[in-house]
């Protein structure tokens, strides 16, 4: 839950770009990052719980950030990881349909909702964009729903894969969450994320410098599995 203080409607000029976008130079992401103010929350820390009134979008600065629900039996799915630059928060309706935590030490830029509308109301590009944002969202929602019916190996393939194509990683990619995190978000089990990674090792298709380190060494091999 948000807890401190209430970020106003008339957002403070308070960014963390150096300097506000060219006139002309329509960005949304730009645009949020004036009327943001950042917020530091710590490992494991709450952002906002399920339920909770939707009044503001936030966008990782630095760290990471995990959406989730917990399930009727206590199991936990987490729905999407957010990285730095990623906007997230933008509901539907008037409350919160997931929870979101801070994977790691974290700052948060945090923007009240009804200044996001008045900005679309008086720059349609900006509402374009917000509009594309949201189709994206869909289409990642889409495409983990068809991600939870493929193999272990696959699912396992397909989120290096996206991580290593989000991190901008050619062939190394640092994962921020841990293989828990990993397991509740391909709906497998944490002995089945680690056996497979291992095989998957072993078959020298990764390599595994550390628990968060993965080597891509055959991207031909993981494009085949993914496919």
């Amino acid at each position: 839950m948000l807890t401190r203080a209430a970020v106003p409607d008339t957002a403070p000029q308070i960014s963390i770009a150096s300097k506000r976008p060219p006139v002309g130079e329509h960005n949304l992401l730009g645009s949020l990052g004036l009327m943001g103010a950042p917020m530091p929350f710590a490992r494991n820390e709450e952002i906002y719980g399920e339920g909770e009134p939707a009044e503001y979008l936030y966008k990782v600065v630095k760290g990471a950030v995990r959406t989730y629900k917990v399930l009727n039996d206590g199991r936990r799915q987490i729905s999407a990881f957010h990285l730095a630059g990623d906007v997230f928060g933008l509901e539907a309706g008037e409350e919160h349909a997931f929870s979101a935590e801070a994977i790691s030490q974290s700052t948060i830029l945090v923007i009240k909702r009804s200044a996001v509308a008045a900005l679309m109301a008086r720059d349609t590009n900006v509402a374009r964009e917000l509009w594309s944002f949201t189709a994206s969202e869909l289409q990642h929602v889409q495409d983990h729903v068809l991600l939870l019916i493929k193999s272990a190996e696959e699912r396992v393939v397909s989120f290096l894969l996206q991580m290593a194509k989000r991190m901008r990683g050619i062939n190394e990619i640092d994962l921020p969450m841990s293989r828990q995190d990993i397991a509740d978000y391909l709906g497998l089990t944490i002995e089945t994320v680690s056996r497979t990674l291992t095989q998957l090792e072993t078959r020298a298709t990764i390599a595994l410098p550390s628990s968060r380190r993965v080597v891509l060494r055959n991207r031909g091999m993981l494009d085949r599995l993914n496919a």
